[in-house]
């Protein structure tokens, strides 16, 4: 697996996942991707980092008792000053959901909300920069921005994390803008306001990568989850949106594999 490049500010750097059955989750990506589960060394925490091989490729915390947040991905994007960073997200019409906080020796963070709704993380790093690999089975492959209000998310991103967005397409039937270095885009925003269902948030969404499609989504099933939408193919990929146990969402998304892993399904 190639090595993740060296932290970009403004990019996905990392996603954990907030559940109510930790048990069941690690039983769920293990079984799905191969994926280990390893405990914080942090004291007094209970947070469990997944791996694939060698490399970090995701977080996982438990539920606080009496919440009512659904369990979910979340995803967070790379800064250099997190306390400046959520300033400016509160002074462009965001919101600052958890203040920052210092994880020990890894990183600060904090949680905002964009001016339509959707919440975001932001890391700080220190010792720890976050995603081992990225593109690869098994890794996030994708990170999107699903909106109901595409041109304040876009300015909303543009201001505070400097993006330089590079339009796909702008028509009313597909609005979408992609992010990232030159060749090595790593996150999109689409203009979801005339196909979200009704009463669903903006929201982020994470892809991880397989390399059977069909074949992960049918494991899915297997595993206790749930197919929400049946596998797709576009010009960019095959792709499918499912459920882990507890409901909380993510897409799956093909990856090439070179002839010698072609026997690969997950």
């Amino acid at each position: 697996m190639p090595e993740r490049d060296a932290t970009r500010f403004g990019e996905p750097c990392w996603a954990d996942l907030m559940t109510t059955d930790p048990d069941g989750a690690r039983e769920f990506y293990g079984g799905l991707f191969g994926w280990t589960a390893v405990r914080s060394d942090l004291e007094d925490s209970d947070y469990i980092t997944f791996r694939r091989g060698d490399a970090d490729v995701a977080g996982m915390a438990v539920q606080m008792a009496g919440s009512r947040a659904p369990d979910a991905w979340s995803i967070y994007l790379a800064v250099e000053d997190v306390d400046a960073t959520a300033q400016a997200a509160r002074a462009a019409g965001g919101q600052v959901l958890a203040d920052p906080v210092t994880i020990g020796s890894m990183g600060r963070m904090a949680i905002v909300s964009d001016p339509t709704g959707a919440a975001v993380g932001l890391w700080q790093p220190h010792d720890f920069a976050g995603f081992g690999v990225t593109g690869e089975v098994g890794s996030p492959v994708w990170h999107e921005l699903n909106t109901l209000d595409y041109p304040t998310a876009v300015a909303f991103y543009e201001t505070v994390f400097g993006w330089k967005p590079v339009v796909l397409s702008d028509t009313d039937e597909f609005r979408y803008s992609t992010i990232g270095a030159e060749g090595a885009m790593v996150a999109g925003v689409f203009d979801a306001s005339a196909h979200l269902p009704d009463g669903m948030p903006s929201h982020w969404q994470l892809y991880l990568g397989v390399a059977d499609v069909p074949a992960a989504a049918a494991l899915v099933t297997q595993l206790g989850g749930t197919v929400l939408q049946e596998p797709w193919h576009s010009e960019f990929g095959t792709f499918a949106r499912v459920s882990d146990r507890t409901g909380a969402m993510f897409v799956l998304g093909s990856v090439d594999q070179p002839e010698t892993d072609q026997s690969a399904t997950t």
